[in-house]
């Protein structure tokens, strides 16, 4: 959807569907976050150094003309923090994150230690699609998926999407609609009652 293909050694593009996550961890519309990835991408600032570079102005700016100006100058923060540690720990490199990291663990914690604000959440939705390429990256569900789980009476994630031949991360990905679904119904009702 976003353009991002994330195959081992494509440094970029981690670093793209990173700056995403981000994004989409917000309780915001999904659309407004897509637009506004799509935003970053057509100026070119989606590198480590190209996000420091642009500066907080310039950040709220994209971050606005996408839509996401609920959020727009914590998030400018949050971006400037995260990406100039990465590029200092790293050189930019999430791919030298994941390879300093002994386990699933480390890399969780090293990943939320790039700033304030980095939680379950968006390191969840981050690693979510990172599964296919990095094997250490296995992150809990994020509460969305935990909770349509628990209305579909799924336990285990891995073991039903082998068991109905379905890829994990597009079950995971279909229970996250499937609960923002259920959420909707339920505020419409709630709205409608007297």
């Amino acid at each position: 959807m976003l353009g991002i293909e994330l195959k081992p050694k494509r440094k970029g593009e981690i670093v793209k569907w990173f700056l995403a996550s981000i994004l989409y961890s917000k309780p915001i519309r999904e659309r407004s976050a897509t637009r506004t990835y799509r935003v970053f991408a057509k100026n070119r600032v989606t590198t480590a150094r190209r996000i420091v570079k642009a500066g907080w102005d310039e950040l709220v700016r994209m971050l606005d003309e996408g839509g996401y100006t609920r959020y727009d100058f914590s998030t400018a923060d949050k971006l400037i923090e995260v990406f100039n540690n990465l590029e200092r720990r790293y050189g930019g490199d999430l791919l030298r994150l994941y390879e300093q990291s002994r386990d699933g663990k480390e890399l969780e914690s090293r990943l939320k230690g790039l700033g304030k604000g980095l939680g379950h959440t968006t390191i969840s939705i981050f690693l979510r699609d990172m599964r296919h390429i990095w094997p250490k990256a296995y992150p809990r569900p994020t509460p969305l998926v935990a909770a349509a789980q628990k209305q579909l009476h799924i336990k285990d994630l891995t073991q039903y999407a082998r068991k109905h031949s379905i890829d994990v991360v597009r079950l995971e990905t279909a229970l996250v609609r499937y609960s923002k679904n259920l959420l909707k119904k339920r505020k419409a009702l709630l709205i409608r009652a007297p």
